[in-house]
């Protein structure tokens, strides 16, 4: 399985002065421990790192031992626009892709192997959680309108699988509609085109603010005394 890492991320909801992916949680950077578990989970055959080039020499220097082949793809201006870079380079051969937030640094190796099961057998797939709090949908000025049902509620996490041809067609599909999404199942979504849930962990957090840094802390030092 192909796997697209993006990584292209600025740190501004983090109040960092560059991407967050290199701050520190507990002693190594954030992206160390997401790449930790992609180097674990076998499914992954080859990784692309989806990247701005101002952090290219900080990112592949994280890389120490590696037995998986490993490309370096610069990103662009948004994750939408990243994502369609790294799909442009795919080899040839991947017919399946894995795409992962680089953020989402506390993944099991066995979700990656999971998704990428399923996508094998045809399927588009995202993983997700259910929602425990309540909902409030909310207008312009503040105040509520209403309460969805909380039973249907999931969300969206990474990794998300896709077969390459469709995902490509997907994003296509989306320059030329001036669609901007914030997820590739979204594309899916629009086009009518269904798209699977793989139940995963809550702790599966995107690292984005000083406190998801907390959380990630604690939640690997529990890792490390079990």
């Amino acid at each position: 399985m192909h796997l697209l890492i993006a990584a292209a991320g600025s740190g501004t909801r983090m109040g960092a002065s560059g991407n967050k992916l290199l701050l520190p949680v507990s002693g190594r950077p954030v992206l160390a421990w997401t790449l930790d578990a992609v180097f674990a989970a076998e499914a992954i055959k080859w990784i692309g790192i989806v990247g701005q080039p101002i952090d290219k020499t900080a990112i592949l220097n994280l890389i120490q031992d590696s037995s998986k082949p490993i490309k370096w793809i610069n990103g662009g201006k948004t994750r939408q626009e990243s994502v369609q870079l790294g799909l442009s380079a795919l080899p040839p051969e991947a017919k399946h892709v894995l795409i992962h937030d680089g953020a989402r640094c506390l993944i099991e190796p066995s979700l990656f192997n999971r998704c990428a099961e399923a996508v094998l057998k045809g399927n588009a797939v995202i993983a997700a959680t259910p929602l425990t709090d309540t909902i409030k949908c909310v207008d312009g000025e503040g105040f509520i309108t209403h309460t969805p049902e909380r039973s249907g509620l999931w969300a969206a996490q990474t990794p998300q699988g896709f077969p390459v041809f469709d995902l490509s067609k997907g994003h296509s599909e989306a320059l030329k509609k001036g669609w901007n999404v914030t997820d590739d199942a979204s594309l899916f979504e629009r086009l009518g085109w269904p798209v699977q849930i793989m139940k995963s962990l809550p702790s599966n957090i995107k690292v984005t603010t000083p406190f998801d840094l907390v959380i990630a802390e604690a939640v690997l030092s529990r890792r490390a005394r079990f």
